[in-house]
């Protein structure tokens, strides 16, 4: 096959290029896989760059796996097999087992997912004496994420905080936090690329071989990278070559008016100013579509247009016209479910398969009354963004005994298996021999190999050294080689007594466990298969144990996504981003639902535009039929809510749409409701950016009211939705004010007084 078959204009000169920065802006459905994989081919067959000195980054293990399969299928025989495709975390990681000595961790540390970070938190807010509800786990790792997302250290941290009493404990925590990972020689998410950050200015040699290794950085989804990752990638690609030549040989791919992940920590300025950061850099726009029909594209195009903060582009394609964009007004949210889990039903029976369809919403709260209406029709379905497999108990029990086999220092894990199964150690036991861990600044796994030394642990010594000397001899079997993954999680399972436990429960639940364990054990057959072609220059069989906890931490929920399974796709909006299906639902297309309630209201107007971005990816995940709909009335939060229709529905052409109301809809609406809904129908049609079609509707406009409370800086008060907060800046507006509050559990939010539905509390 040729490498350049059936390529575009555009992809074409993509594809060559050849020396200095490249940035490809990749619009949705345009074939930047297919531009990425050809690149890296082309670069070995034809400019004879050795597969060795390339790298491709990404964000999720299926998109890096898709590539690498396409890259081996295009460039077979070439030493494709050399090229290190890979996310970002996992790429980290890998630098890590092998620089990692160089800033404090060996080779066998363990990373944390969220559950193991929140109990680290609750631990050191206890310890500290902090009050919990003013102090939440979740608010605090919030705050740490965001620094380490802008590679913010607590000492730097701790500088901008002096003289405010809330960041000055935040800094506190932060510190601790980082004191203790470091201590159980662990590392949280955000870690993996901050401290490959710090390890690359802090050790030259590190910086040097990974320089000299990766002459060619092609990365992908460009515009969800954040601070951290941008710096990354700036110490990597100075110099490129031996020779000391400035190439800058950095391609990136991406799209900004994708870019949706700002909560995450994204930087949307990084693919913005990506031309400023690199001077000389080339820009090629993919705007060709090989997914969506034409009214699908020109919607997602005029709703994207108005947006400021973006590069001009506009999506077409050579597809027929298609059918009209459905936008059906319900009365309940209920008779929105129910109206579109029958459309599914209907569409099933016509000819059509599960697998075509996904639901989408803005939020997961949203998806319950989609589940019930799917099982009341015995439509099978997935949920996207649940309870995360790894995350079950069982399977987590299980891992936190590879973890504490494989990283000895790790307390999170050693705590949580000490008595699973029950071994008759009490907790008194338990925090005697946390103290005794602390006063001589030991693990705590270390500190359960002394406990006939510990004062107080009585007949339980026994007991915990029956739990070390299982440890002890799983670690033996291991260095001792020949031991694999499989064999080891059989063997716990086994002298646990995990499995006969729950089989003697003899329950619906308990079944659901064990059927969760067996497929944890296919996973380490899986695994154990593909090991041997793990890319790692310090590979060995004494290592799968740290490459298997590796592979299982940095799983992602679109990792989990089977391309066989016929079944229905529930999703978030943001969940659903890289996905395509041919017939796509977004349901709640209602202001201050979608876009939400805080972007309405907030004072910076990158929020909202950031929502319309999210909408943007909803509509162009479609590649036959796309509905829109919305509710008039919608339960939130317990109580009932009247929302407009989306503003986004208003930046829509009429002529792309085929409008309708439910028929409960039409009958339960007064006839002054019926007149402006007509009315409103018929003046659907493009409207200048910032319009909204439904806000003049008298019926069912809020309205707008002005503040009759007074409001100052250091008042506390109650919000129905983020609770308790304490205003930190007041702005007066033409009658009004316009709040800064930093609510406790929520974060700092801005928001103007007449709508923020404040109560002030005395």
């Amino acid at each position: 096959m040729d490498i350049l078959d059936n390529l575009n204009k555009e992809q074409l000169k993509a594809v060559k290029h050849n020396k200095g920065p490249l940035l490809i802006l990749a619009g949705a459905g345009s074939g930047k896989t297919r531009v990425l994989t050809h690149r890296i081919a082309y670069l070995i067959t034809e400019y004879n760059v050795n597969p060795w000195n390339i790298i491709a980054l990404t964000f999720t293990n299926k998109a890096a796996n898709e590539m690498r399969e396409r890259i081996d299928n295009i460039a077979a025989g070439c030493g494709a097999e050399n090229i290190w495709v890979s996310t970002f975390h996992s790429t980290c990681v890998r630098i890590l087992r092998r620089f990692g000595d160089s800033i404090g961790y060996d080779r066998s540390f363990s990373i944390y997912d969220t559950d193991d970070s929140r109990t680290l938190m609750k631990s050191i807010i206890k310890s500290m004496d902090l009050d919990p509800k003013s102090f939440n786990e979740k608010k605090v790792l919030s705050v740490i994420s965001a620094c380490k997302n802008e590679l913010i250290t607590p000492d730097m941290y701790a500088a901008e905080a002096e003289g405010n009493y809330r960041d000055e404990k935040y800094a506190l925590l932060y510190k601790e936090y980082q004191k203790r990972l470091l201590s159980g020689n662990a590392l949280d998410f955000d870690d993996l690329i901050m401290k490959t950050a710090e390890l690359f200015k802090t050790d030259e040699n590190a910086l040097t071989y990974y320089r000299n290794r990766f002459r060619y950085i092609l990365v992908d989804e460009y515009q969800d990278t954040n601070s951290a990752q941008f710096e990354l990638l700036s110490l990597l690609t100075p110099t490129n070559t031996p020779d000391g030549d400035i190439e800058n040989n950095i391609c990136v791919v991406g799209d900004d008016d994708q870019s949706i992940y700002k909560f995450r920590g994204a930087n949307i300025f990084n693919i913005l100013n990506f031309e400023k950061t690199f001077p000389d850099t080339t820009v090629i726009k993919l705007e060709q579509n090989y997914r969506s029909t034409k009214n699908i594209l020109a919607a997602a195009n005029e709703v994207i247009s108005n947006n400021t903060m973006r590069k001009s582009k506009k999506l077409w394609c050579m597809n027929e016209d298609g059918a009209p964009i459905q936008y059906i007004r319900y009365m309940t949210d209920f008779e929105e479910a129910a109206g579109i889990t029958r459309a599914i039903k209907d569409g099933v029976d016509a000819g059509e398969n599960y697998r075509d369809y996904a639901i989408l919403y803005r939020t997961n709260a949203q998806s319950r009354i989609f589940e019930e209406n799917l099982v009341n029709l015995n439509i099978p379905y997935k949920i996207v963004g649940g309870i995360n497999f790894y995350s079950r108990k069982e399977i987590k029990d299980i891992l936190a005994y590879l973890k504490t086999i494989d990283n000895g220092l790790d307390d999170i894990a050693a705590r949580r298996i000490i008595n699973v199964p029950k071994r008759g150690i009490g907790l008194t036991t338990i925090d005697r021999i946390m103290r005794y861990a602390d006063d001589h600044s030991i693990s705590f796994y270390e500190a359960l190999k002394d406990a006939e030394y510990i004062d107080g642990i009585g007949r339980s010594a026994g007991k915990i050294q029956q739990f070390v000397s299982l440890i002890e001899n799983y670690r033996s079997r291991i260095y001792e080689g020949n031991y694999s993954v499989e064999e080891l999680v059989r063997d716990i399972i086994a002298d646990t007594g995990y499995m006969d436990i729950l089989m003697a429960e003899e329950t619906s639940e308990a079944d659901a466990r064990i059927e969760n364990i067996e497929e944890f054990i296919n996973k380490t057959v899986t695994f154990e298969t593909d090991a041997f072609s793990y890319d790692d220059d310090n590979a060995d069989p004494a290592s799968f144990l740290s490459l298997f906890l590796e592979n299982v931490a940095l799983v992602a929920d679109a990792d989990t996504i089977s391309d066989d399974s016929n079944v229905v796709l529930l999703m978030t909006l943001h969940g659903a981003k890289g996905l395509e299906f041919p017939h796509v639902f977004i349901s709640g297309m209602e202001d201050n639902v979608f876009p939400s309630e805080m972007a309405i209201y907030s004072l910076d107007d990158s929020e909202l535009e950031e929502e319309r971005r999210l909408c943007y990816v909803g509509i162009t995940r479609a590649m036959k039929t796309l509905t829109l709909s919305c509710a008039s009335r919608r339960m939130r939060n317990g109580e009932t809510q009247f929302n407009n229709p989306s503003r986004f529905l208003s930046e829509i052409p009429r002529y792309l749409m085929s409008q309708q109301t439910s028929d409960t809809f039409s009958q339960s609406a007064a006839p002054a409701h019926r007149k402006y809904y007509d009315e409103d129908m018929a003046g659907f049609r493009h409207k200048p950016k910032g319009s909204n079609l439904f806000s003049n509707n008298p019926y069912i406009s809020r309205g707008m009211k002005k503040s009759t409370e007074t409001y100052s800086v250091n008042d506390r008060v109650l919000h129905i939705k983020f609770g308790e907060g304490t205003i930190t800046n007041v702005e007066a507006n033409n009658g009004d004010y316009d709040l800064t509050i930093d609510f406790d559990g929520a974060g700092i939010r801005r928001m103007k007084a007449s709508f923020a539905k404040l109560s002030k509390i005395l």
